[in-house]
């Protein structure tokens, strides 16, 4: 298990670098001189070299590459054009909330896509089967903005049950966490029903049944743990979209997470701000994508890693 796992971090490498020069190169072909924003418009040319020289953007590409690099390496992100302020500070900030984001939204995900899955599997080919074929295929349909917005026009204009914007309680967090996860339970319960039909058929679901074991056993215990496995393929896969999701729900709700600050950045031309949270949920999502690979062994005890 530990050498399996070391090869993947070994095999990480090459990607987050191959992320890193990329995001890197992107931000600065933006149109846009940060140099230029903080000086302002009618500042002189010999003013904004000056600021482009305490920036480090006079420095050919290569040298601000290795720079970053080294730095990130170490932790050092830079300073914050926009606020001169520690990236690294800016970041700790955010991630917290992020995180928080990230996990209401994959446990609205999960419950609401797994629930409905094994309902419309047990029953297929129902009224109820295709009442929630239709509501996933709606959510699924429905931008993250769009549903936000409509979100709060509902239950914060309309009904005034919940805060618009905003963090600090349990209340702000449930639109942005129904908004966030309302795409991804979608895309879960279509696999779920999709797995646990195959498995309801298999030979010895039937040997379950005709031993008499209850109709909740059969399901809970016998099917759905067989049926887990693609599903949890799917949710470490959604993963990487519910962080980039989570760009466009903390602009709409003006969540403080790593998505807005990011957002805020390329804005500005932040290029040390997006360089590092780019990197960051380069690296979440490899680490997702390991943990993944290691819950398959403790779904499914037939699976080794030699």
């Amino acid at each position: 298990m530990w050498a399996y796992v070391a090869k993947r971090l070994l095999l990480a490498v090459p990607v987050i670098f191959g992320v890193a020069f990329v995001v890197f190169a992107m931000v600065r072909v933006v149109p846009g001189d940060p140099a230029q924003i903080i000086a302002g418009e009618t500042a002189t040319r010999e003013f904004v070299e000056a600021i482009r020289k305490d920036l480090g953007l006079d420095r050919p590409i290569l040298q601000q590459f290795a720079s970053f690099l080294a730095g990130a390496a170490r932790g050092d992100f830079g300073r914050s054009i926009r606020s001169r302020a520690p990236v690294s500070e800016e970041l700790a900030a955010r991630i917290p909330n992020t995180v928080q984001l990230t996990i209401a939204g994959l446990l609205v995900a999960v419950a609401v896509g797994v629930s409905a899955g094994v309902i419309s599997a047990v029953r297929p080919y129902s009224w109820l089967d295709a009442s929630v074929m239709f509501v996933a295929l709606v959510g699924l349909s429905m931008p993250v903005f769009w549903s936000g917005l409509m979100l709060i026009l509902i239950f914060a204009v309309r009904l005034s049950w919940l805060p618009a914007v905003g963090t600090g309680t349990l209340a702000h967090l449930i639109l942005p966490a129904i908004t966030l996860g309302g795409a991804t339970a979608a895309i879960i319960a279509r696999m779920t029903r999709s797995s646990m039909l195959e498995v309801l058929r298999s030979d010895y679901i039937r040997t379950a049944r005709a031993k008499g074991a209850p109709e909740r056993t059969v399901v809970n215990r016998h099917a759905l743990r067989n049926a887990l496995i693609p599903v949890i393929t799917v949710v470490g896969l959604q993963m990487g979209t519910l962080l980039s999701g989570a760009v466009l729900t903390e602009s709409v709700f003006a969540w403080p997470g790593i998505g807005r600050l990011m957002v805020e950045g390329i804005l500005t031309r932040d290029y040390p701000v997006v360089q590092a949270a780019v990197l960051l949920v380069a690296l979440a999502f490899v680490f997702v994508n390991l943990l993944v690979d290691l819950l398959y062994a403790l779904v499914d005890p037939r699976i080794h890693y030699g």
